[in-house]
C-alpha cells in the first residue's frame, strides 16, 4: 500500500522544482553586447557555419528532487478520545449489523439482553432491503473514514484497516451488481461469500433455516420455544421473498445453470415431501422441549404447532418457489461460468478480489494453479513410488487407491458410525501436540457432526460452524457423509485437520476468545486467511508428525493440495476462459485422482460461489511467505510466529503483513 503523503510529497517536489528552472532562466537572460571587431568576426563566422550545428552548451546542473518526509512514527497509544470515538463506531457498525440480521445475532450468540428481540425474528429479504444494505454500508463506510488514522496505535490501525476495508468492498459490490447475494455481510444466507443466484444448491433461506433453527436457535425456556415458532412462521415469509427476488434476477436474465437448477429443485423438492414425523423443522423443538420439560401453555403442544407451520405456509411457500424455478428450466442456459452475465467480467474480479483480499487477475491466478499442479504432482509421483505403486499417472495410482478396499469403510450406518470415531481420535492426538507449536491455545471444544441429511446432496465434503462468542455452543466439523464409498480412510485426516484443529476450528476459537479484541472484529472472516490458515494448517500437521506413521495420510494430504492447485485452475476457467462444466469435471478427475460425484459436487460449488474457492492456495501461499520472512530474521520462535497471528484475529492478507512488520517478525 502507498502511503498518499509520499505521493503529495513527490508531486510536490516535482513542481516546486519546474517552477524554480523556469525563473532561474528567466533570470540569466543575457544582457546586449557592444559591437566590436571581434564580434563583427564572430558574426562572420557565424554566418560561414549557418547550416552546421552549432556546439551545444552545458546545461545547468539539475538540483536534486527534495526526498518526502519519512511518515510520523506509529503512536504507542492512540489518543484517548479518538480511541473512544473508534469504539463507538465500530459498537454502532455492529448494532446496525445485528438489527440487520437477526441471524446473526443468533449465530454470534448475542440473541439476548438488548438483542433478546431478535430472537424471534429472521431477516428481511425482500428486493428493498437491498437499498437497506447500501444505506447501511455507506453510513458504516462514513464513520470510519471521519476517524484519523494517523493517530491510531498499531492495533487499533489493524482493527480499522481490516474493518474499513470490508466495509468498503462489501459496499462497492452491493452498488454495482443488483443480482444474487450481492452483499455477504448478512452472507449466512449464501455462505458468506458473493453469489450470484439467491437460490441455489448452496444458497437460499431453504439451505440454511433448518440447520440454523436445529444447531442455532438454543430452547431453555418457552419463550425460546415459542420464538423458533416465529421464526418458523418467518420462514415461509422469507422464502416468499427470496422467490420475488429471483423473478427479478431473472427479469434481469440471471438465471442458474440448468444443472444447477436441476440440483436445487431436487434439494426443495425433498425438503418440502419429507414426512412431518421426521422432519427436522418439527423434530428439533420437540425433542428439545421434551429434553427440557418444557410444556405448552396455549395453542396446542409443540409438535402440534410446529407441523401445523411446516405442512402449511412453509410447505406452500416452497412450493412456490419450486414452481418458480421448474418454469426457468425449459430457458435456463449450460454456461458455468459468470463471464456471460451482465457486467460479468467486473463481477468475477470483485469476487476474487473479495475473496483473495488481493489485487491477483483471473489470468495471474489460472498461471499460478497450473504451476503449483505441476509441482505437485511431482512430489506425489515420488511419494507413490516410496509405497510401490509406481504403474501408471499420478491420477492412475490415486483412482486405484480410491478403490482400495483396505482403505474403505462399510457405506452403511455402522460404517459411517466408525468413520466418525476415527476422526474424534485424530482430534484428540493433534490436540495433544499444540502447546509444542502453539503458545495460546482455544478453550472451546470442538465436535464432529454429519451434514443433515435433507441437505447432504449438494453440500461440500466438509466444512466448520463456529462455535458462540460466549462459548455457551461448541464449534462444529460437519463431514458429508451422503456416499462414504467415496470417502476412503487415507484423505480423511488432513479433511480433519482442516477443519478442526490445528485449521478452522483452532483459528475461531482463539479469534473468538482473544481478550481486547472489539466484538466488530470477533466476527470478521476474510476467506483467503481463514481458509488459507486451513490449508497451512494441513501442512503444519504433517511437520507436527501426523503423518510420520501413515504414509497413505501423507498421501492424502499431497492429494488435497493438489486439489486446491486444480480449483485455482478450474474457477478461473470456467468464471474467466469459458470452460464448460463438463470440461472442468474432467480436469479435476483425471489431473486430482476426485471421484466423479465428488469433483462434480466441488464445480458445481465453484460455479454459485465464484472465486471462493482460490482463497485457499492463495492464503496459504501467503502464511508461508510471511513464515519464511520470519524464519530469515534471528531468533525465530514458531510459536510466537502462530499466536502473532492468530490473536489479531481474521483479515485481510495486506493486512495480515502489516501486523507481523508491526510486530517486528519480518
Amino acid at each position: 500500500m502507498i502511503d498518499r503523503r509520499f505521493l503529495v510529497g513527490a508531486l510536490g517536489a516535482l513542481l516546486g522544482l519546474t517552477a524554480s528552472e523556469a525563473l532561474a532562466a528567466k533570470k540569466k537572460k543575457p544582457a546586449a553586447k557592444k559591437t566590436t571587431k571581434s564580434s563583427k568576426k564572430t558574426k562572420a563566422s557565424t554566418k560561414k557555419t549557418k547550416g552546421k550545428a552549432s556546439k551545444k552548451t552545458a546545461a545547468p546542473a539539475r538540483p536534486k528532487p527534495v526526498e518526502p518526509p519519512p511518515p510520523p512514527p506509529v503512536p504507542d497509544v492512540t489518543p484517548p478520545e479518538l480511541a473512544a470515538a473508534l469504539k463507538s463506531a465500530f459498537d454502532a457498525i455492529l448494532h446496525d449489523m445485528l438489527m440487520a440480521s437477526p441471524a446473526l445475532a443468533t449465530y454470534a450468540g448475542l440473541d439476548k439482553g438488548p438483542y433478546a428481540g431478535l430472537k424471534s425474528k429472521l431477516d428481511d429479504r425482500s428486493e428493498a432491503s437491498k437499498a437497506a444494505t447500501v444505506t447501511r454500508l455507506k453510513r458504516s463506510v462514513d464513520r470510519l473514514n471521519a476517524l484519523s488514522r494517523e493517530q491510531m496505535a498499531a492495533a487499533d490501525r489493524v482493527n480499522y484497516d481490516t474493518v474499513l476495508w470490508d466495509l468498503s468492498n462489501q459496499l462497492a459490490l452491493a452498488r454495482n451488481f443488483n443480482f444474487g447475494d450481492s452483499a455477504p455481510s448478512g452472507g449466512l444466507w449464501s455462505g458468506g461469500f458473493p453469489n450470484p443466484y439467491l437460490i441455489s444448491q448452496l444458497s437460499g433461506a431453504y439451505q440454511y433455516i433448518p440447520d440454523f433453527l436445529d444447531s442455532q436457535h438454543t430452547i431453555e425456556s418457552a419463550a425460546d420455544a415459542h420464538a423458533y415458532l416465529s421464526r418458523l412462521s418467518a420462514f415461509a415469509v422469507v422464502l416468499d421473498q427470496e422467490t420475488a427476488r429471483i423473478r427479478a434476477d431473472f427479469a434481469r436474465s440471471v438465471v442458474p445453470p440448468d444443472f444447477i437448477l436441476t440440483v436445487t429443485i431436487k434439494q426443495l423438492t425433498a425438503l418440502r415431501d419429507v414426512d412431518p414425523l421426521t422432519s427436522a423443522l418439527i423434530t428439533s423443538l420437540v425433542t428439545r422441549t421434551a429434553a427440557k420439560g418444557i410444556t405448552a401453555v396455549s395453542g396446542g403442544d409443540w409438535q402440534t404447532q410446529a407441523t401445523a407451520l411446516v405442512t402449511g405456509p412453509v410447505k406452500e411457500a416452497l412450493s412456490r418457489q419450486i414452481d418458480t424455478l421448474v418454469a426457468q428450466q425449459a430457458v435456463a442456459k449450460h454456461d458455468a461460468g459468470v463471464r456471460n452475465l451482465s457486467n460479468g467480467e467486473a463481477y468475477y474480479a470483485s469476487c476474487i478480489k473479495l475473496n483473495t483480499s488481493t489485487s491477483l487477475s483471473a489470468r495471474d491466478i489460472h498461471r499460478l494453479g497450473l504451476q503449483k499442479v505441476s509441482e505437485i504432482t511431482a512430489e506425489l509421483d515420488g511419494r507413490f513410488r516410496a509405497l510401490g505403486r509406481a504403474q501408471g499417472s499420478v491420477n492412475d495410482r490415486m483412482q486405484a487407491m480410491y478403490k482400495d478396499p483396505q482403505y474403505l469403510y462399510p457405506n452403511d450406518e455402522a460404517g459411517k458410525a466408525k468413520l466418525l470415531a476415527d476422526l474424534n481420535a485424530k482430534v484428540k492426538t493433534i490436540q495433544a501436540r499444540l502447546p509444542q507449536w502453539f503458545g495460546v491455545l482455544p478453550k472451546t471444544q470442538v465436535q464432529v457432526k454429519r451434514v443433515p441429511v435433507a441437505t447432504e446432496a449438494g453440500a461440500p465434503g466438509g466444512y466448520y460452524s463456529p462455535g458462540t462468542l460466549d462459548g455457551s455452543r461448541p464449534g462444529m466439523y460437519y463431514i458429508n457423509l451422503r456416499d462414504i464409498s467415496e470417502l476412503p480412510s487415507w484423505t480423511l485426516p488432513t479433511l480433519t485437520y482442516h477443519e478442526a484443529i490445528p485449521g478452522h476450528h483452532l483459528q475461531g476459537t482463539i479469534q473468538q476468545e482473544t481478550q481486547g479484541l472489539p466484538p466488530l472484529r470477533k466476527l470478521s472472516s476474510f476467506n483467503a486467511y481463514v481458509e488459507g490458515w486451513a490449508l497451512y494448517a494441513e501442512q503444519l500437521a504433517g511437520e507436527m508428525g501426523m503423518y510420520d506413521a501413515d504414509p497413505a495420510g501423507r498421501i492424502g494430504y499431497l492429494h488435497d493440495a493438489l486439489f486446491r492447485a486444480v480449483r485455482l485452475v478450474v474457477d478461473t476457467g470456467m468464471h474467466a476462459q469459458g470452460w464448460s462444466r463438463e470440461q472442468a469435471i474432467t480436469y479435476m478427475v483425471e489431473t486430482a485422482g476426485k471421484a466423479r460425484g465428488e469433483a462434480t459436487a466441488e464445480i458445481e460449488r465453484y460455479c454459485v460461489w465464484p472465486g471462493q474457492a482460490l482463497g485457499y492456495m492463495v492464503g496459504k501461499i501467503e502464511w508461508l511467505r510471511l513464515r519464511d520472512a520470519a524464519k530469515a530474521k534471528p531468533g525465530f520462535d514458531i510459536k510466537r510466529f502462530h499466536d502473532t497471528g492468530l490473536l489479531c484475529g481474521a483479515v485481510p492478507l495486506d493486512v495480515l503483513a502489516d501486523v507481523y512488520e508491526a510486530a517486528d517478525l519480518i
